[in-house]
């Protein structure tokens, strides 16, 4: 029987729906165990792998050709479930650092590491029994590395890293020094694009619905004086350039409310490697300075320029 079909059939036998168990879920199970063609499953291992590896692993191992663009859909077909079905667990980072990797659980290792052997059944009806407290377990460790926050009188929960440390700082440092009574109309998560989303008043002051996918880390909304601040929180990438102004520029023709661009970063240091790329009218704020902004024009502080 080929790899495929043995790995087909351990996610069958895990009972996990069909759409799991699809070619993609099988060459994700395959590499994270890696597990090449003519490899023994006692042999599997657990080693922390990039989506990106996965997708070298099948094309190396089993010449099936996946294209980069399609890490997304690794990504919500096979490792979103199996991390949350206690397969695999992921090292913590945000899932947009580029050292965000995903590896079996030491439990379905064990399990792997049985297929075809007359242990199996004793230790897959083992993981089965297991099974929900496993999902407890690696939840509990994932809720633990996050970030509450409160916004809008509610509190919500970032995932971790450094990137969304510096949208909690803006939040929480730079909206009650430079932005006084704005509500958040949206806010980014690297796990969830859009954990603040209020559709609706996007949608009354002029955005498209459709524009989400090209919005920037957070919208605030200061009502009292009708001004929109387009931020974006920049540890690696994404400041606010000539083209990230031209973008959101069109996604909000309709919008009538002056607007504020301003890029957030946690250091002079980090500032200064993008410096040169920021567009002018734009302001620029530094989390370890929070009582400072940085003025990209000479003519006026903070204000809308359009």
């Amino acid at each position: 029987m080929k790899k495929i079909d043995q790995a087909r059939g351990v996610l069958q036998q895990l009972g996990v729906p069909a759409a799991q168990q699809s070619d993609i879920c099988c060459y994700a199970l395959l590499a994270l165990a890696g597990m090449k063609a003519r490899t023994g499953w006692a042999a599997a291992s657990n080693e922390w792998m990039r989506i990106h590896d996965i997708i070298r692993f099948a094309k190396d191992h089993y010449r099936v050709v996946y294209a980069e663009n399609s890490r997304e859909t690794f990504r919500k077909q096979a490792m979103h479930h199996f991390r949350e079905a206690a397969f695999a667990e992921d090292n913590g980072l945000a899932t947009n650092s580029p050292n965000y990797r995903y590896r079996l659980t030491g439990e379905m290792l064990d399990l792997l590491q049985a297929q075809g052997t007359p242990s199996w059944d004793a230790r897959l009806r083992r993981f089965l029994a297991h099974h929900g407290t496993l999902v407890e377990k690696y939840s509990a460790k994932r809720n633990l590395r996050k970030t509450p926050l409160h916004i809008n009188g509610i509190e919500l929960v970032l995932s971790p890293g450094a990137h969304n440390r510096l949208q909690r700082a803006i939040i929480e440092e730079f909206a009650p020094r430079f932005a006084p009574g704005a509500e958040c109309l949206w806010l980014g998560d690297a796990e969830t694009k859009d954990l603040v989303n209020d559709e609706k008043r996007l949608h009354e002051l002029g955005f498209g619905i459709s524009v989400h996918d090209k919005m920037p880390d957070i919208v605030l909304y200061r009502r009292d004086r009708d001004w929109l601040y387009f931020i974006e929180a920049v540890t690696s990438v994404g400041p606010m350039d000539p083209k990230r102004l031209r973008e959101i520029g069109r996604m909000t023709t309709d919008v009538k409310a002056g607007k504020i661009f301003v890029t957030a970063f946690p250091d002079m240091k980090t500032y200064k490697k993008f410096s040169a790329a920021l567009a002018w009218e734009t302001e620029v704020w530094l989390a370890d300075e929070p009582d400072h902004m940085i003025h990209l024009n000479g003519d006026r502080f903070l204000g809308p320029r359009s």
